[in-house]
């Protein structure tokens, strides 16, 4: 019995997501997501770079940014090959494969246009926060789905130990902000609303994630002390003094 239903729009969401992705134009599913998605993060480094030789771009800003944005993919499949996500190795269709790109993760190679294109050249504090960012979001990201991998590994149920006391989705958290250091480079409302739009998607699949793990009868506790995507209960954790000597 699941105690928590998934909103309405986020259920929508979901369920056209996934039909547009797997299925769509029919025929055998030859193809792993994993695949797909492997195949974005190995030439987003080339289509950058492409970009940066197309508007002869050679800035310091712009060789920052392929580092941050071009070898984030490369952290990915040391991530994939290491402890990929089960849900990863479903198969698709071709025309769902298609669909992927056109629905989901081609959209994030309009930000790197934007800013090579517009040779914008970020100030030294926004550069930090942009760094410091995509850091964190990498670190809660890879952290969350390497404790998942190998907590399901041993022990199937609700993980709610180590970063998932506080979030109950590090991955999606760690995604976030990788993106938005991206988008905050850019500044521009065209690759704001694609960071915004990745935040719709990636909430649909909390609130259907919550739905699906509030069957276990830890839900109620676990749902009360963690939260849904901000870890606001670590900066407590952090500053609570320890015991006494």
């Amino acid at each position: 019995m699941h105690k928590y239903k998934a909103p309405a729009w986020a259920r929508t969401i979901y369920d056209t997501s996934e039909k547009l992705t797997e299925d769509f134009g029919g025929g055998p599913r030859h193809l792993k997501i994993a695949w797909v998605i492997n195949l974005h993060k190995i030439i987003t480094l080339f289509i950058i770079y492409g970009m940066m030789l197309h508007f002869d771009n050679f800035s310091t800003a712009a060789w920052v940014y392929l580092g941050l944005h071009g070898i984030y993919g490369y952290c990915w499949l040391v991530k994939d090959f290491g402890f990929r996500d089960g849900s990863f190795e479903t198969r698709v269709t071709y025309g769902g494969a298609v669909m992927m790109y056109i629905v989901l993760i081609a959209w994030y190679w309009l930000i790197p246009y934007l800013f090579i294109s517009r040779f914008v050249e970020p100030s030294g504090p926004v550069l930090f926060l942009a760094i410091a960012m995509h850091t964190q979001g990498i670190t809660w990201m890879i952290a969350g789905d390497c404790q998942k991998h190998f907590s399901l590994k041993y022990r199937k149920g609700l993980v709610t130990e180590g970063v998932f006391r506080y979030t109950r989705n590090p991955n999606f958290l760690g995604e976030i902000f990788i993106y938005a250091s991206y988008a905050i480079l850019a500044n521009h409302w065209a690759g704001y609303l694609v960071l915004a739009y990745a935040i719709m998607f990636f909430l649909s699949r909390m609130h259907v994630k919550d739905e699906s793990i509030s069957r276990y009868p830890e839900w109620d506790r676990y749902a009360s002390d963690s939260s849904r995507l901000i870890p606001w209960g670590l900066a407590g954790a952090i500053f609570k003094p320890g015991p006494q000597q």
